[in-house]
């Protein structure tokens, strides 16, 4: 099933794309809504994992190592994601089809750290079959704000609904 917002969820939304700390009563001023609206629909978002809020960390111009990693699992696929999932520098995890079945995101502090990393963590994790690094050099685009949004709108002003794929 697929969770469909409605036009304000989704203006709302717009809103806190361009900016997570835009203050609820300026998005109500600009939508025509009362402040204690805007608070409740993201209040609503963020209680069913539909959105989080929160600063995000650039972690090339901290100066840390940050790479993608593919991985063949053979085996049961959900076991080594959550094994994986346990290992601190690992930050997000997409099982996913193609070459591989799993696609890792790792951050670590410089190169020796990202082999101990590879060699002692993410290697030996059960399952891991096949690792294959790719080292981001630079990000050319790193957006939060997707297009096709008012796809999963109902349409109307009133609450969510769900609706069936």
């Amino acid at each position: 099933m697929r969770t469909m917002l409605d036009a304000r969820d989704l203006r709302i939304l717009e809103h806190l794309q361009e900016d997570g700390r835009r203050p609820f009563a300026v998005i109500a001023r600009e939508l025509g809504l009362a402040e204690a609206t805007v608070r409740q629909r993201v209040n609503r978002l963020v209680r069913r994992g539909l959105i989080q809020i929160v600063a995000v960390a650039d972690p090339l111009h901290l100066g840390f190592i940050l790479a993608e990693v593919g991985i063949r699992i053979r085996g049961p696929i959900t076991a080594t994601a959550e094994c994986l999932a346990k290992i601190p520098e690992v930050d997000y995890i997409a099982i996913c089809t193609g070459s591989f079945d799993l696609l890792i995101e790792v951050v670590c502090v410089d190169n020796d750290h990202f082999l101990r990393l590879l060699s002692e963590g993410i290697r030996r994790a059960p399952g891991v079959d096949h690792a294959e690094t790719f080292t981001i050099l630079k990000v050319a685009k790193d957006s939060y704000r997707y297009t096709g949004l008012e796809f999963a709108s109902s349409g109307t002003e009133s609450d969510t609904t769900t609706a069936p794929d």
